[in-house]
């Protein structure tokens, strides 16, 4: 039989505290808790409590990853109107930092914590404003060619793509973002608004939505043109996913709303090929907003109803998991 040295070249150290950055399959002894430990890798995915928004809120515009990310906009319940208030999330708690210069909701964004865009949104009607965030504040730069509203995007602030809508209508229309004008390109084959999105200018992903009926529809962007895939398994509108994933071989959405209506825990992860489900978040919720990657996402705010503050974050299957050995 092989033992521990003669597989890793030496013997198991002990330690005091946990080491900092443990390999997978390394193992210690934490003296302090008495205790053998392997750092090992989780076997499925699940959702954990985060930090709660400071206002409660749905369909604003979010962006970022799961310990950096930002919700601007949304509506809290005043009829027929948005906010313009902003949060971010540092990975344990939400901050109020500056507004939009437009309050809105049903917006959409893109980006990341430190440069993101405010896309589109409704305000008294479907608006074409987009507003750029550096950090710091928000700054109006060139609008969307086609006004809209429960639209979705992906990509960062210089190389971005807003897709689908409603203009109040379900839109197919597709614009790329070059950092400082807007250009239509191919539309979706299927025209739907309250959908959702992730990857890149030239490699994205769009499921999910509304014909107005709910949709399992699901389409690629490879940069010059969409292609139907594999649908999700349930079909809704309203949901969102990890937004930073990098191409559109992988995803993660989660939430949402079915008729009649009733709102859905239900999170698929993409590979590629195929939807398949995963461990459900602990809220039901719908109009939700979404940040980070397949394997470190991130669901805050949306509709219970009435309103929530609360925040999820994911832990993918094979993200690291330090596991205590039993000697017993």
């Amino acid at each position: 039989m092989s033992e521990y040295k003669g597989i890793v070249g030496q013997k198991v150290v002990s330690y005091t505290t946990d080491p900092d950055n443990p390999i997978q399959g390394q193992v210690w002894y934490n003296a302090t808790a008495n205790t053998l430990k392997l750092e090992g890798a989780t076997t499925s995915g699940s959702w954990a409590s985060g930090g709660n928004l400071n206002v409660a809120r749905a369909e604003g515009a979010s962006a970022g990853i799961q310990t950096a990310a930002i919700l601007g906009g949304g509506y809290s319940g005043s009829p027929g109107s948005g906010e313009g208030l902003t949060e971010s999330y540092n990975g344990s708690s939400w901050t109020e930092v500056a507004d939009l210069n437009t309050g809105r909701f049903a917006n959409t964004g893109l980006g990341l914590y430190t440069s993101a865009l405010s896309v589109g949104g409704y305000v008294g009607g479907a608006s074409a404003i987009n507003e750029s965030w550096n950090g710091s504040s928000w700054t109006e730069v060139a609008d969307l060619n086609t006004g809209r509203h429960y639209s979705a995007a992906a990509g960062i602030t210089t190389a971005g793509i807003a897709f689908g809508g409603a203009t109040p209508s379900p839109t197919a229309n597709t614009e790329t973002w070059n950092g400082s004008a807007w250009t239509e390109v191919a539309n979706l084959n299927t025209s739907r608004g309250r959908l959702t999105g992730t990857g890149t200018s030239t490699s994205a992903l769009a499921s999910g939505g509304s014909l107005p009926g709910a949709s399992a529809v699901n389409e690629s962007w490879n940069g010059s043109s969409w292609t139907e895939l594999a649908d999700l398994n349930t079909a809704r509108f309203f949901l969102s996913s990890s937004k930073q994933d990098v191409n559109n071989t992988t995803s993660l959405v989660f939430g949402g709303e079915t008729p009649p209506p009733v709102n859905v825990t239900n999170t698929e992860l993409w590979n590629g090929s195929s939807w398949s489900e995963q461990n459900d978040l602990a809220t039901k919720r719908a109009y939700i907003g979404g940040a980070g990657t397949s394997t470190s996402a991130l669901a805050f705010g949306g509709q219970v109803p009435p309103f929530s503050s609360s925040t999820e974050e994911w832990t993918g299957a094979g993200s690291p998991l330090t596991q205590t050995i039993d000697t017993d």
